[in-house]
Order: structure tokens, then C-alpha cells, then sequence
């Protein structure tokens, strides 16, 4: 799974569409859901995913351990 893939899971919980639910495990979505609504609830879906990668790496180091590792096991 890319890491698009599972940011796209991760805003799963901040947006209704039927297209992020399809994609990343649970636990990935999970790691990085509570930091999309806190750092980038601004953005939209139109915005797109990699809108969603450069806001959680504008806050890289606020990020909580769980979706720092999800970014970092992916090479991000």
C-alpha cells in the first residue's frame, strides 16, 4: 500500500467518502485520523491526497507517534 493510500484512509474519519473507505488497513487509518482533523481539517477532498501528505509533514514533529510511524515506515 502507498502512503497516498493510506492517507487517503486516514481522512476517512474526517470525510464522508466512499472512496477513502476502500483503501488502507484500520490501524493505518486510524494512526493518522486524529492528525488530519487537527492539522488539516481546513483542507478538502478536492484538495487531494497529497494536499493531506504535505500538511502532515508541514507538522512532522507535532504528529502523534502512531501517524509519525505509519509516515515513516513508508518512507516519508
Amino acid at each position: 500500500m502507498t502512503i497516498r493510500g493510506i492517507l487517503m484512509s486516514a481522512m476517512i474519519l474526517g470525510l464522508s467518502s466512499a472512496a477513502f473507505a476502500q483503501s488502507g488497513t484500520p490501524e493505518q487509518r486510524a494512526a493518522c485520523a486524529s492528525d488530519v482533523r487537527r492539522f488539516c481539517h481546513k483542507l478538502t477532498e478536492q484538495d487531494g491526497s497529497s494536499a493531506y501528505l504535505q500538511c502532515l509533514q508541514a507538522h512532522r514533529e507535532r504528529l502523534s507517534k502512531p501517524c509519525h510511524y505509519v509516515l515513516e515506515s513508508n518512507g516519508v
